[in-house]
């Protein structure tokens, strides 16, 4: 396995030029097939990870989220960027105690949101969002790992879907020191175009979740980094309730026809072992 120092190198020089699809992985096997498929870096899935223990999204703790970045990290060769939710803390110097930790698991990158779970006011405010990201920034350098800061703003799956704001927060968050940028929710070429635009020449990342685009396009409006989110794991387990629901239902197996063949996934992890 490659040393963790050279997939943070890995990572940031990723983020240099081109674009390139970091999709996300919830447990060893989803990891170790996507590394199989060839994609040069993975990022971890909060919602992804917390359905596999039975969780719904931002219920699992920092500890069993540590300890899956970790496993995660093992697991594979390339790249791991983390899913940090905002840092698991309010406060600046607990987020920033928090991203030292994170550092320590092997992870290259981590993101940091400014959401704040509270659906009457679901952003912190605007100088306390700023004064988390320069925390996680000045708790990376001391950390001496490089790891790679993303700051997201969650406006457009948080209730508050404004560009200008967006675009306000995102511009500060570079300021204040993070590597990329990330607005979940935003779809229109014009809105990404805006937060391209306005974070330039920072990196920024498209989450796509369903087909309203495509790497070409996104590719061409100057879009570095593009994630999946959830959307592998719900993909995963919308095939295993349509079958489950199918016998459940109909005492009928019709789902499990065409599936993959257990020859075919014994294939893909021996060699990935």
């Amino acid at each position: 396995m490659t040393e963790l120092s050279d997939r943070v190198r890995v990572f940031r020089q990723l983020h240099q030029q081109g674009c390139f699809v970091i999709p996300n992985p919830w447990d060893i096997g989803s990891a170790r097939a996507l590394a199989q498929l060839g994609f040069k870096a993975l990022a971890t899935t909060s919602a992804g990870f917390a359905w596999s223990m039975g969780h719904a999204d931002h219920q699992v703790s920092l500890g069993a989220t540590l300890e899956h970045l970790t496993v995660m990290s093992r697991a594979v060769d390339v790249p791991i960027n983390a899913d940090f939710g905002g840092g698991y803390a309010v406060a600046p110097e607990k987020v920033a105690d928090h991203v030292t930790r994170t550092a320590g698991t092997g992870i290259a990158g981590l993101s940091i949101e400014d959401s704040t779970g509270d659906a009457s006011n679901p952003l912190f405010d605007f100088s306390l969002a700023l004064d988390r990201i320069k925390a996680a920034r000045a708790a990376i350098d001391r950390s001496g790992s490089g790891v790679l800061l993303t700051a997201r703003s969650e406006g457009f799956v948080a209730g508050r879907p404004d560009i200008a704001e967006t675009v306000r927060r995102l511009a500060a968050f570079a300021d204040a020191g993070a590597d990329c940028l990330y607005a979940p929710g935003i779809k229109t070429m014009a809105d990404i175009r805006a937060v391209v635009s306005a974070v330039a020449p920072k990196p920024v990342n498209v989450l796509v979740t369903s087909d309203f685009t495509n790497v070409a396009e996104l590719a061409a409006a100057g879009v570095r980094r593009i994630s999946v989110g959830g959307a592998l794991a719900r993909a995963a387990w919308t095939a295993f309730l349509g079958a489950a629901r199918e016998i459940a239902e109909h005492g009928t197996f019709a789902s499990l026809s065409g599936t993959t063949s257990g020859q075919e996934l014994n294939k893909l992890f021996t060699t990935s072992a």
